[in-house]
């Protein structure tokens, strides 16, 4: 690999083109992008080009995942990690591999000269961990010295001493191409290879009965012929015998089956979580989003579980409907089993409604449950003990009804459909019996063709019902599929690294709104109306007005957390749509007001960065330190038995109303945006700690808006 090492690895300066020749050959971007090379704008620090590489990823309509590992774990991820682009070490600064595909022992990957070779994994470890492994060589081979090893011994002895020193040290990190998970749903699937991994669990599971069913027939004609032949006993032996290896095939695809969907799913509604909007949020509780975490799992399961037990029934009432024209029934029966099965899906469909209308009514109540353990826990015990259950026992005396109506329903669907199906398929069957015109084979044909569709049916009916829980369950969880489609373009690479924060040094405004007009829905008249606002640099502005006159709605609009319904707003002369959501709120830091912020259940340092990437470095923990102590947090700091590394939050340590609010501001604060807007931040603050904040925000801030009461 060596030889060819300035043809197979890229330089810095093509990193774009190499991005964008990978995801074109791979399938992943059809059109090409121009994106700039990104040596200039690329520092040292590996975030930077974390962030070029986000950005120019979504310009192709790609989505690029870094993956840090260990020198350890670097093989097996390299072997599943295709398209990806691998950092190496090079005499002339960092260089790439651009890997197309990557296999068991070997990778495909594209060279400058833009001609796919297939390179050992061997080979691409060395050449990725060549320094590392030459800085500790030396170590090796004093230690290899020392203890006597031979020569012809020393090289594995040399590999092995090196694997076990660097298993746990952090490799160079890597990029995997992947599709956006906003993308068309079905081509997802296709670039997964869902279809024919189905297809191959249904040909499986079809050719399964019919050995099966000729299984049946080899025994058949020696029973009904009055004995059976060493010959048809071997062969029926043998018939089922090769079932066995198609059933393994069966299971293993729908294990394929799962893992992949699954995959799929959970990462397009992790996307649509990360992508709805505040607005979409606000006004859920406690109840709505554990309803929603629950019927995600819901869904991924009954949808595979129903798909595959309703397919495998399709296939084997298409099978059954041959074996019932061949028996004695003929024409009748096999026309009675469409209308059968048609019978079924009209029963589901009532049986769908009705539990669509029980779940609605079960959740209400367990949603309002929640909410009152949860989120209204002082109003709960404020309120007087006769009024706790008023309106329960309506609710319960619904929710009652609607089960039994639900019951009666289900209890049609699983026993009407398989059972009913034997009572009219015999008494179909009768005619022929009673009128002695079939024969003894053809008798027996029936009744096996008639047993064969009632246990299809079961599955029928099975595998509806959890279809049905799955459909229930998509109402709750379809907005967040639907969210993840959400995709505003990109911004360029070269802004995407611009921080902002840059301390007031640019010319112009930091912040314009012009004409900017905005309205709630069912309000006669919109809350802002023609707004026109500019900040500048360095600029600190106090805005007051009594509640309801617009205050949080246009800090909001001016975060980026709602958009106008007319006007502009622009940041550093840039507006929403050239800097990305993301772009923006790098720029425009906000603290909500305080029932609308949130401390997570993890680290102080955690809340207090989260407009940071992490984890956090050394330099970002002693910035987060320093700004809290001077924000007055020194002493929780100091009580704390692990400092910024404490867990708070639910279930950690306990902050205070005014505690919570510094931190607020500190999260604000270290975000190095270019304005800072604090609405209502400081209206629960004693008059010392409220010095000290207003004098740590006055003197951070590049820009600073204010919002307050009169």
């Amino acid at each position: 690999m060596s030889a060819g090492a300035g043809a197979e690895t890229w330089p810095l300066a093509r990193l774009g083109e190499a991005l964008g020749l990978l995801a074109r050959r791979s399938g992943l971007a059809p059109r090409p992008v121009e994106l700039p090379p990104p040596a200039a704008a690329v520092g040292d620090d590996d975030r930077d080009l974390d962030r070029w590489m986000d950005a120019a990823a979504g310009r192709l309509g790609v989505s690029a995942e870094t993956v840090e590992t260990t020198w350890g774990d670097l093989e097996p991820l390299i072997r599943g990690g295709g398209p990806a682009l691998l950092r190496c070490p090079g005499d002339d600064g960092q260089r790439f591999l651009a890997v197309l595909r990557a296999g068991r022992d070997a990778v495909e990957i594209l060279g400058t000269d833009l001609e796919p070779r297939r390179v050992g994994i061997a080979e691409v470890r060395e050449r990725l961990g060549r320094r590392v492994e030459e800085a500790a060589g030396a170590d090796v081979e004093r230690l290899l010295e020392e203890a006597g090893v031979p020569r012809r011994r020393r090289r594995r002895a040399r590999r092995a001493l090196l694997a076990e020193r660097l298993a746990r040290r952090r490799a160079l990190g890597f990029w995997i191409l992947r599709r956006d998970p906003g993308d068309d749903f079905w081509s997802q699937l296709r670039g997964a290879r869902v279809p024919g991994t189905a297809a191959t669990m249904i040909a499986a599971h079809a050719v399964q009965y019919v050995l099966l069913i000729l299984s049946w027939w080899v025994l058949g004609r020696g029973v009904l012929a009055g004995r059976l032949d060493p010959g048809w006993l071997l062969a029926w032996a043998g018939l089922l015998l090769t079932i066995t290896p198609f059933r393994i095939l069966e299971y293993w695809s729908l294990s394929l089956l799962t893992t992949r969907v699954g995959a799929l799913l959970k990462r397009r509604l992790f996307a649509g979580i990360l992508r709805l909007e505040p607005e979409e949020i606000r006004s859920q509780g406690a109840g709505q989003f554990l309803g929603r975490v629950i019927d995600s799992e819901a869904v991924e399961s009954l949808v595979l579980s129903g798909g595959h037990v309703g397919l495998i029934a399709a296939v084997e009432i298409l099978l059954a409907l041959p074996i019932l024209w061949l028996g004695a029934g003929g024409l009748w029966q096999t026309l009675l089993l469409p209308v059968w099965v048609a019978l079924a899906l009209w029963l589901w469909w009532g049986y769908l409604a009705s539990r669509r209308r029980w779940t609605a009514e079960r959740l209400g109540m367990t949603h309002e449950l929640v909410e009152k353990m949860v989120g209204h826990r002082t109003r709960l015990a404020q309120e007087p003990v006769a009024n706790r259950h008023t309106g329960e026992d309506e609710a319960l005396g619904r929710y009652l009804e609607l089960s039994r109506a639900m019951d009666h329903r289900a209890t049609l669907l699983r026993i009407l459909v398989p059972r009913g199906w034997l009572v009219v398929a015999f008494a179909a069957l009768g005619p022929a019996f009673v009128s002695g015109r079939a024969t003894l084979a053809e008798l027996a044909v029936a009744i096996g063709g008639v047993l064969f569709a009632y246990r299809a049916l079961w599955k029928l009916v099975r595998g509806l019902s959890d279809l049905a829980e799955a459909a229930i369950a998509w109402d709750n969880v379809a907005p967040l599929f639907h969210a993840a489609g959400r995709r505003e373009a990109a911004p360029p690479p070269d802004l995407a690294l611009a921080a902002g924060g840059d301390g007031g040094t640019q010319p112009g405004p930091v912040l314009e709104a012009r004409e900017v007009v905005f309205g709630y829905g069912g309000r006669p008249r919109p809350v802002l109306d023609g707004l026109n606002l500019r900040i500048d640099r360095a600029e600190r502005l106090l805005l007051e007005g009594p509640s309801g006159c617009g205050k949080s709605t246009l800090a909001a609009i001016l975060a980026g957390l709602r958009i106008p319904d007319s006007g502009l707003v622009f940041v550093r002369g840039l507006d929403r749509h050239t800097l990305g959501s993301r772009g923006w709120r790098r720029r425009v830091a906000a603290a909500p007001q305080f029932h609308e912020n949130h401390v997570l259940t993890d680290t102080f340092a955690f809340n207090a960065l989260m407009g940071r990437e992490w984890p956090a470095g050394p330099a970002d923990m002693a910035e987060a330190e320093e700004v809290c102590r001077e924000l007055g947090l020194g002493e929780v700091l100091d009580r704390m038995p692990a400092g910024l590394l404490q867990l708070v939050g639910e279930s950690g340590w306990q902050l205070s109303h005014g505690e919570r609010s510094r931190l607020y501001i500190a999260r604000a604060l270290l975000q190095r945006s270019d304005l800072v807007i604090l609405d209502e931040s400081f209206a629960a603050l004693d008059p010392e700690n409220l010095r000290r904040a207003l004098e740590t925000v006055l003197d951070r801030a590049p820009a600073l808006l204010v919002i307050a009461h009169p």
